[in-house]
């Protein structure tokens, strides 16, 4: 463990951490969907879907993969990350044809948790508040392409963005809110190899505004998260008809650009995980499906390396 991390660039990434996500990247769709995404489970009409993600023993990585140190009243010492996150979701998906033949659909996110950061009493503290980033994001969805056995390919473009609405405060290191605004667009489609084996990706680009009240132990004006690419994917098996499907499943983020301070780049601080897991996904009815996804984290820099568990109730309004 290089102990210069305790200084510096790391004490950068560390002190702004939010481990909803990442360090000081915004609350982002890891692990949350999965199979079957390119189109909504049930076509056009009103869904609301509530999602439930468990993050454990997530240890905070350095620029070299290795476990962090935090300072505290008894010297430095690894930390470790656990959180709880809920997500309420409302879409309505259109069946009028708006650009390119895609018809046009809204998606609304309400993000909430609770974090807890162990050790807990040095500077680098958690926010008792909960309520997380609203999410707002057009979209346009295509209708399948058919094949002689069912659909091919079904894909939506998204152009999500994350409002800095949650909660706060620049006296803590780890917040529910990013108080930045963020454009998070996808790509998210589903390819059918054969009628009951399928594959499904969701791709994401991000940019982040700067936050001009970071946290306040930085000593500095301003902040801004880098650029970053995320990638979620999926891939499934149909193993009891119209009701069952199993599969793996993981997620990729990517930061590709430096993080700044007051304007200034800050060397080895960009941010990167791979999660992989397995999952499945249960068709109570027509209009009821659970999705269940796990994942263990591995490949971490500059921010926590942990297991995700994601349960997803999604219920079609007919």
């Amino acid at each position: 463990m290089r102990q210069r991390h305790l200084a510096g660039g790391f004490i950068f990434a560390l002190l702004l951490s939010q481990p909803v996500a990442a360090y000081d990247l915004p609350s982002l769709n890891l692990g949350f969907t999965s199979f079957l995404d390119g189109a909504p489970p049930s076509g056009p009409g009103w869904y609301a879907q509530q999602y439930v993600q468990f993050y454990r023993s997530a240890r905070l990585k350095d620029a070299d993969g290795d476990n962090a140190l935090i300072p505290t009243p008894q010297g430095p010492r690894t930390a470790e990350v656990d959180a709880n996150i809920g997500i309420t979701q409302l879409v309505y998906q259109s069946d009028q044809p708006l650009l390119f033949n895609g018809k046009w659909g809204l998606n609304l996110m309400l993000p909430y948790a609770s974090l807890e950061l162990d050790p807990d009493n040095g500077p680098i503290q958690a926010s008792s508040a909960n309520l997380g980033d609203l999410l707002v994001g057009p979209f346009l969805q295509w209708d399948p392409i058919m094949g002689a056995n069912g659909p091919r390919f079904m894909q939506r473009v998204e152009l999500q963005m994350l409002l800095p609405t949650g909660d706060y405060d620049a006296d803590k290191a780890i917040n529910p809110g990013s108080n930045v605004f963020s454009f998070n667009p996808y790509w998210a489609a589903t390819f059918f190899a054969t009628p009951k084996w399928t594959l499904s990706w969701r791709l994401h680009y991000l940019w982040n505004a700067e936050n001009k009240d970071p946290f306040r132990l930085l000593g500095v004006d301003d902040s801004q998260a880098g650029q970053a690419i995320h990638l979620n994917f999926a891939s499934a098996y149909e193993v009891i008809p119209q009701r069952l499907r199993l599969g793996l499943n993981g997620y990729y983020l990517k930061e590709i650009t430096d993080k700044r301070l007051d304007g200034r780049r800050i060397s080895d601080s960009k941010e990167q995980v791979l999660g992989l897991g397995p999952g499945l996904v249960y068709h109570l009815s027509k209009h009821d499906h659970l999705f269940f996804n796990a994942y263990w984290e591995t490949e971490a820099e500059n921010r926590p390396e942990g297991g995700r568990f994601n349960l997803r109730y999604v219920h079609h309004f007919h």
